[in-house]
């Protein structure tokens, strides 16, 4: 037991280095890890000291050893480690007030910027954003898209299984992004710490996500647990958080299964501190926009279909986002295998915008998306088609959209063993049927040259080149002409 408490000496004193915890309130955050396991016998004589404190850039390495002496000493499960390290850290942590004390404080002397900066420190800080566990993950640009491979959350493969895993037994929190999971145990919560934003008139609150798929990856949610959607406010709200973190992009997911976000239930966006290479595309063909003199309108170099409206006036970015949305809603071609609503009323067309500020003003891209389903796609038409769905057959949402990938991180070793299989000359054992075209394609690459490096080298290419062609599947208007024709239809353009 000895070292039990050695380790909590430690995480006390990495607190008081690293997340404000004041020395005065020493013992009694102390006391309150005791209470969770109710020790009573500390002695202040096995007092640790941790001379690395300062250097410590996230927790992991005490808690690891904390977490190994409990479970020697019978405290806890193996299997137990991350609840329980979750609330230990969430009683070394400061409260949520002092904390978004501490955020505007920040904001107010040296900037939005410095804010987020500090916030998402302190949040790597007191181990809720698992950076170190994100460092790992496989990533590497590739075709004009950036792929990454997550070995940190696990795959869901199914929709509606994935949904389910964000309804909490027994009601509270009614989901996994309420504001009610600030502290919240029954979630692995209790070091989430959030800061209110306020959007439309409206209190939302602003955290960033444990297993981030980009730099400083982060929600700001509705604090009404209200349906997602996307509607005239929406694009005004997103404005309105732009303005307030002009260094962020900030986007909605379609409020739509299969080409929106798993949550659907709660409206957010989603957003943070990385350039994804949509916005970052070109524009095939711009135009003037009808009835703005302020704007300009641009069909984008995109795999997708997407469309950029440009402006300084965020009336004029509100007025042409609506009018494409409330177009696109009810956008029937038939011809293009477009139908707006199925046979009972259902709609099926919806829009995923995303905003951020540049030197031309607002820059607001809509994606266009439809969730058709039919026969011969029951997962989507304008989905990973399933030749691909061996690399990734879950929703392509917002991020993806952007050309940010996040595939499965059970890749990373099926790759590798695939790629010793391909420079070996070898036949592929009936475990990898799934990856033979992959497999050709990757061959075709190389070459004639099967070294590992290259290999390896070409595999990255192949991955490229797969998800630039499911973003292709994912394009509504296939012929770019098709989405100048709707523009026109929309009343955005002449």
């Amino acid at each position: 037991m000895e070292n039990v408490y050695r380790c909590i000496d430690k995480l006390v004193c990495y607190a008081e280095k690293n997340l404000g915890l004041a020395p005065r309130n020493r013992d009694y955050v102390k006391n309150a890890i005791f209470n969770l396991f109710s020790l009573d016998a500390y002695d202040d004589s096995v007092v640790a000291d941790c001379k690395d404190c300062d250097n410590c850039a996230s927790p992991s390495g005490l808690l690891k050893e904390f977490s190994e002496a409990c479970v020697k000493a019978g405290l806890f499960e193996e299997y137990e480690s991350e609840k329980y390290c979750d609330a230990v850290m969430g009683a070394l942590s400061l409260s949520p007030k002092e904390v978004e004390d501490k955020f505007y404080a920040v904001e107010k002397q040296s900037g939005a910027k410095a804010a987020t900066e500090w916030f998402y420190d302190y949040s790597v800080k007191n181990d809720y954003v698992k950076k170190e566990k994100l460092d790992k993950n496989p990533r590497f640009e590739e075709n004009g898209l950036i792929v990454t491979i997550n070995k940190a959350k696990p795959e869901f493969r199914d929709a509606k299984k994935a949904a389910e895993g964000n309804k909490p037994k027994g009601g509270y929190p009614k989901c996994n992004i309420c504001h009610e999971n600030e502290g919240f145990s029954g979630r692995s919560k209790c070091t989430l710490r959030t800061v209110n934003v306020t959007l439309g008139d409206e209190p939302w609150f602003w955290q960033f996500s444990p297993y981030g798929y980009f730099y400083q990856h982060g929600i700001v949610v509705n604090y009404k647990h209200t349906p997602m959607h996307v509607d005239r406010g929406t694009f005004g709200r997103l404005m309105d958080f732009a303005d307030r973190f002009p260094h962020y992009f900030i986007g909605s997911n379609a409020a739509l299964p299969r080409i929106g976000g798993s949550v659907l239930a709660h409206d957010h966006y989603q957003g943070g501190g990385e350039i994804l290479p949509l916005q970052k595309a070109a524009a095939y063909k711009t135009f003037a926009a009808t009835g703005h003199k302020d704007a300009i309108i641009e069909i984008l170099e995109w795999p997708g279909t997407v469309v950029r409206a440009v402006s300084e006036n965020r009336d004029t970015i509100t007025d042409i986002s609506d009018e494409i949305n409330e177009c696109w809603k009810d956008y029937d071609n038939p011809a293009l295998g477009l139908v707006s609503h199925g046979e009972d009323g259902e709609r099926r067309h919806a829009v995923s915008p995303t905003v951020v500020k540049t030197a031309r003003g607002y820059e607001m891209n809509i994606i266009l998306r439809s969730n058709i389903a039919t026969e011969e796609y029951p997962d989507g038409v304008f989905h990973a088609h399933p030749e691909f769905h061996v690399i990734k057959k879950e929703s392509i949402g917002l991020i993806e959209a952007q050309g940010l990938f996040i595939l499965p991180g059970r890749l990373d070793e099926e790759l590798k063993e695939l790629g010793d299989y391909i420079s070996r000359g070898e036949a592929l054992p009936e475990k990898f049927a799934a990856f033979s075209m992959i497999a050709e394609e990757i061959k075709t690459l190389c070459n004639g040259d099967f070294s590992r490096g290259n290999v390896t080298a070409a595999t990255k290419k192949e991955l490229g080149s797969v998800c630039y062609r499911i973003l292709e599947n994912t394009a509504v208007f296939k012929d770019r002409k098709d989405t100048e024709a709707f523009l026109k239809l929309a009343g955005v353009i002449d």
